[in-house]
């Protein structure tokens, strides 16, 4: 088989119909191109998305939940203990948040050699208070410098900065927050506890993480400061989070942990199941509309590859009574495909970062996320590469069938035909 005498007559017949291997070319372009911009805007926007949730989340959360009791007075009866029963008289368990012997457990988690590091923490409800005006949200003590290694907060702060913290009595609110009260950095805002201690805390920044829900109740202080807050020793924590080296291990981490501290924990995994879910749910959709693309390009290949061989049946039928076998026929129709995607698949790559590009300095603006000033764009070679390899797949089947039909065409009966 000579491939050189092959690939010259795919390229003299490409010619002679050559509008519509421009237009198959277009066809083939123009569902590279697409997929291409879409597939980068989609993961880019998936990218945010775990910027801004899932890596706020530490990998595993170790934590106090409050939970019925287990023991009922009436599973102690034999009559009623395999039944499903509807009384309840013990209520849960006044454990409180705080996690018993926490120092000990961030000695121990700190020597894992899987984790990267701890970040102790204190939650608890409060209400702010400016003048007559009286909010509720939520205070953060934070180890300040565990904190900003693990979860990078510094790259959230607005106006001041993150050490600021280590002074005393001094506080980080969010953006709609202090939007809200009219406060700036260096006023004075009044926090009221759940239990109703009271607290006056210097603003020494505000925080801007880029979703709304949490701007408008977030705040951070240092760890000593919300224990002093809530009147409760130094030992007092109600958070453990910790990072992992390798995060896909995070959900039997957390399981372990579980059962070796006796604690409650989830990873980031469960934590953020509905991102996950919609982050797959929009890469599946990108692929499956650059796939339905490629298709009905190669729709169109086929069809002109077809039209090709009705018309040369002549020029094909001398072919092979001048010695050319029907696979050397198939491999000429195969050819031709494979040149048109080929072609149309690296003009479609070109157009498709040309298109992304435009996408990229596109200004975004929405009150939800005030942090993203232009629409986010993936640059991954492997979506490139994928492109090219469905291109060159979809035309080379496309053009496969009329191929073989060609490969079969008796030259004595068309001749004779004529």
């Amino acid at each position: 088989m000579n491939f050189k005498l092959i690939l010259n007559i795919a390229l003299h017949l490409l010619q002679a119909r050559l509008k519509q291997t421009i237009v198959a070319a277009i066809g083939v372009t123009f569902s590279i191109a697409m997929f291409i911009a879409l597939i980068s805007f989609m993961n880019g926007l998936n990218d945010l998305l775990d910027g801004l949730m899932l890596n706020r989340t530490p990998h595993v959360l170790l934590y106090n939940e409050i939970k019925p009791s287990e023991n009922q007075p009436i599973l102690l009866s034999e009559a009623f203990k395999d039944n499903t029963n509807f009384v309840r008289s013990i209520k849960p368990k006044d454990r409180g948040k705080s996690i018993y012997n926490s120092k000990t457990i961030l000695a121990v988690l700190k020597q894992d050699p899987r984790v990267i590091d701890v970040a102790p923490k204190v939650t608890s409800p409060v209400f702010f208070n400016s003048g007559t005006i009286e909010i509720s949200g939520i205070i953060n003590g934070i180890d300040v410098l565990s904190e900003d290694k693990l979860f990078k907060i510094s790259d959230y702060i607005i106006e001041g900065k993150v050490a600021d913290l280590l002074q005393n009595n001094s506080i980080i609110i969010g953006k709609g927050l202090s939007d809200k009260m009219l406060l700036v950095k260096g006023d004075i805002i009044k926090i009221t506890t759940s239990k109703g201690n009271l607290a006056s805390l210097k603003i020494v920044g505000i925080s801007e993480i880029g979703i709304a829900e949490i701007d408008n109740v977030m705040s951070y202080t240092s760890l000593a400061t919300a224990q002093k807050l809530l009147g409760e020793p130094t030992n007092y924590i109600t958070d453990i989070q910790l990072n992992l080296y390798d995060m896909t291990t995070a959900p039997a981490v957390a399981k372990e942990f579980r059962e070796k501290f006796n604690l409650d924990t989830i990873d980031y995994q469960t934590a953020n199941s509905q991102f996950e879910t919609g982050s797959s749910v929009r890469t599946i959709i990108s692929y499956s509309v650059g796939v339905v693309l490629l298709i009905v390009a190669g729709f169109g290949i086929y069809n002109i590859l077809n039209m090709m061989i009705y018309e040369k049946m002549d020029s094909i039928a001398i072919l092979k009574a001048t010695g050319f076998s029907g696979n050397d026929v198939k491999w000429i129709f195969v050819s031709l495909s494979i040149i048109i995607g080929l072609t149309g698949g690296l003009f479609g790559l070109l157009f498709g970062y040309i298109f992304s590009s435009i996408i990229d300095v596109i200004p975004f603006e929405t009150a939800s996320l005030p942090t993203v000033k232009t629409y986010p764009i993936n640059y991954n070679p492997l979506y490139y590469g994928i492109g090219i390899t469905f291109a060159l797949f979809t035309t080379t089947i496309a053009g496969l069938f009329p191929a073989l039909k060609a490969s079969k065409i008796d030259p004595v009966e068309i001749i004779r035909g004529k």
